[in-house]
């Protein structure tokens, strides 16, 4: 397959890990910051992978910087991005604890989650930084990561990172705000539950991360009945011989928008002495014990479940060292091993729409693991530097293949045509 190069204008573009196509597969969105290590892109957009027109879709202000963008899977123009402070300071400027997220729709741009962080906090609000922000199918609901300014102030290990929820429940207003308090559109809660000093060959975590939607209409459960909603995560257990072990955990989440409004034994908002807590009735339940190997950290990827939520898939090493390809039920059990091949899978991965396989890199080239057929099909050739590892992402058609080369100094954007065989 020939690859087509999207982006050449001479300057950094970065797609986030998944979402990244428009929801009619025309248009790709992304970032601008100079490296990929640097938050400090000033706008975002989106190019027409055709014509390679490309649009504005928001810029900042007053010094801010956004990024880390994604699509709506059902509407051409809505996307969620990170947004930095306005008038950053030595006080407050750009941290895992001091971001937001913004819903960015024809033009008009609305804060997603609502920050107080004076006491008494408000009941659907956060106290600090929400991060790769990700829509359910319908695009209702999303999920992200968060860290908690309230916490950071105590101590910098007391603000443990979290899994947290977005709800189209009702728009959330703080009272009496403080500088730097916001209202937000979504009521917000965090749905993961971390210790700081998780007890050794326990299920407690001191972190929940790299999160992801379980099916575009949940998961059937042991009992035979559909789990409307859920969410799968990376959490950091402790061994028995102290070590960091991270392992897959699953959170099954309510229906009912009024559940996440009871509290369980902590305050849902938090206090001046504890993160904010899971509603009532939510318990996060261990799915993966790798025996002390863990899932891989590098490279870093994100927990994606098949369409149809039978699957999770993650990345971990076999027992030569090599990383791997795996997935797991959202039920239990044995992980299963998918890929057996001599070179480490070296990025994230997305599913295949219908989940008919799942495209990483593998051997410096694009490819597809196709489930059915148990094998690896090469989309493009090998080169002597490995295609970026961040993102490589299927289009909602199933026709092409997103993800980046660093050419010239820039990261660039590519595409990849698949066989007929994968088109929707």
């Amino acid at each position: 397959m020939d690859e087509v190069q999207v982006t050449t204008r001479l300057q950094h573009h970065q797609l986030t890990n998944a979402q990244v196509w428009s929801a009619d597969g025309q248009s790709l969105v992304y970032d601008l910051r100079p490296a990929q290590h640097l938050f400090t892109s000033q706008c975002v957009e989106k190019i027409h992978v055709e014509t390679g027109k490309v649009t504005e879709i928001y810029r900042a202000s007053k010094g801010a910087h956004v990024g880390v963008i994604t699509a709506h899977p059902q509407i051409n123009d809505r996307f969620v991005c990170i947004h930095g402070p306005e008038s950053p300071d030595d006080e407050w400027h750009y941290d895992v604890h001091h971001r937001r997220g913004v819903i960015l729709s024809s033009g008009k741009v609305e804060t997603l989650d609502a920050c107080d962080i004076t006491p008494p906090f408000t009941l659907g609000a956060l106290r600090g930084g929400s991060h790769v922000h990700m829509f359910s199918q319908e695009g209702d609901r999303i999920s992200f990561t968060y860290n908690d300014h309230v916490m950071r102030q105590r101590a910098v290990e007391e603000d443990q990172r979290n899994v947290a929820i977005a709800l189209p429940y009702h728009p959330v207003t703080v009272l009496n705000k403080a500088p730097r308090e916001h209202d937000g559109s979504h009521f917000c809660v965090v749905v993961s539950q971390t210790t700081l000093a998780p007890q050794p060959g326990s299920d407690q975590i001191s972190r929940a991360f790299e999160e992801g939607w379980i099916g575009h209409q949940g998961y059937i459960n042991e009992l035979g009945e559909r789990q409307r909603w859920a969410l799968a995560f990376i959490g950091e257990t402790v061994s028995v011989t102290g070590h960091s072990v991270p392992e897959i955990f699953i959170v099954d989440l309510p229906d009912d928008f009024t559940a996440y409004q009871h509290a369980g034994d902590q305050p849902i908002e938090g206090t001046e002495r504890c993160l904010p807590a899971p509603p009532a009735g939510i318990v996060q339940r261990r799915l993966t014990f790798s025996d002390g190997v863990g899932v891989a950290l590098q490279p870093r990827h994100w927990l994606r479940s098949s369409p149809d939520g039978r699957l999770i898939a993650f990345l971990m090493a076999d027992l030569n060292d090599i990383i791997q390809l795996w997935v797991i039920s959202p039920n239990g059990g044995l992980p299963q091993q998918s890929t057996q091949g001599y070179h480490d899978v070296q990025s994230a991965f997305t599913w295949h729409p219908l989940g008919k396989a799942i495209t990483f890199v593998l051997n410096n080239q694009i490819v597809i693991y196709d489930l059915t057929l148990d094998t690896i099909v090469p989309l493009t050739t090998k080169t002597s530097t490995a295609p970026c590892a961040e993102a490589v992402v299927w289009s909602p058609k199933g026709d092409k293949i997103a993800f980046m080369r660093d050419i010239g100094g820039f990261r660039q954007i590519f595409t990849v045509t698949t066989t007929e065989l994968y088109w929707c």
